[in-house]
């Protein structure tokens, strides 16, 4: 199954078994994270751990995410754990974002973790079985990429995000929702938003786009992400 694919398959999976994945399971998910891109100028890095290092696991394994503080830095994490998540559960494995998780041994760089392992609970259906905004309530345009995007998971189910599309362009605009747009708004928003950014992204592939650049921009104020792409014929 494709990563777009499991958009509308994945679920953040609260019960796990008591056995634990394959190592052949757990080598091809560093590699992957290993391999997947970051946002320019940005440079987290990843360990997967064992649950003995964990504060009240709740899974076999866990991702742990390390970056220096800043809303780019926090948006490139949910951009790359987010595509770990998608690839996670297409090996038929369960994942969960633990905002609140932590190491027993934390480091001042600790981000953020994404916790693995075996589970009983089933895949989603489709998109009728999420629960979410409205997409008018998200964006005025009604397509793929928008779609996609409108499913992705956030802190507290907030979806902190707001969608415009211009000639190939796409633009996530941080804004935060409701009592928990003070709360979020330091770290986790920005988490959010690339989780947002990588849906985006691998729709837009889908749709045969080729991207030419995903940028997050800042004016103090104000945080959002820029994907430009083109029609792959002609890149």
């Amino acid at each position: 199954m494709t990563l777009y694919e499991m958009i509308e398959k994945r679920r953040s999976v609260r019960r796990y078994s008591e056995s634990f994945p394959s190592n052949a399971a757990v080598d091809k998910i560093e590699s992957f994270i290993e391999d997947t891109e970051q946002l320019p100028g940005q440079n987290a890095w990843f360990e997967v751990v064992s649950s003995d290092t964990i504060k009240s696991p709740v899974a076999a394994y866990s991702i742990l995410a390390y970056c220096e503080a800043g809303d780019a830095a926090y948006a490139n994490v949910g951009y790359v754990l987010q595509k770990a998540d998608l690839y996670i559960q297409s090996l038929g494995l369960g994942s969960l974002w633990l905002g609140m998780g932590k190491p027993k041994e934390e480091k001042a760089d600790f981000c953020i973790m994404l916790a693995f392992g075996e589970t009983d609970v089933p895949m989603r259906n489709g998109a009728s079985s999420f629960r979410r905004l409205p997409l008018k309530k998200l964006t005025n345009e009604d397509n793929t990429v928008a779609r996609a995007v409108r499913l992705a998971p956030s802190a507290q189910n907030s979806q902190p995000w707001e969608m415009r599309f211009e000639q190939d362009l796409m633009i996530l605009r941080c804004v935060g929702r409701g009592v928990f747009r003070q709360v979020l708004q330091k770290k986790l928003n920005k988490i959010d938003l690339g989780i947002a950014a990588r849906h985006a992204e691998i729709a837009l592939r889908n749709d045969g786009k080729t991207i030419e650049s995903v940028t997050p921009k800042s004016d103090g104020k104000a945080f959002e992400i820029e994907i430009r792409y083109s029609d792959a014929e002609e890149s």
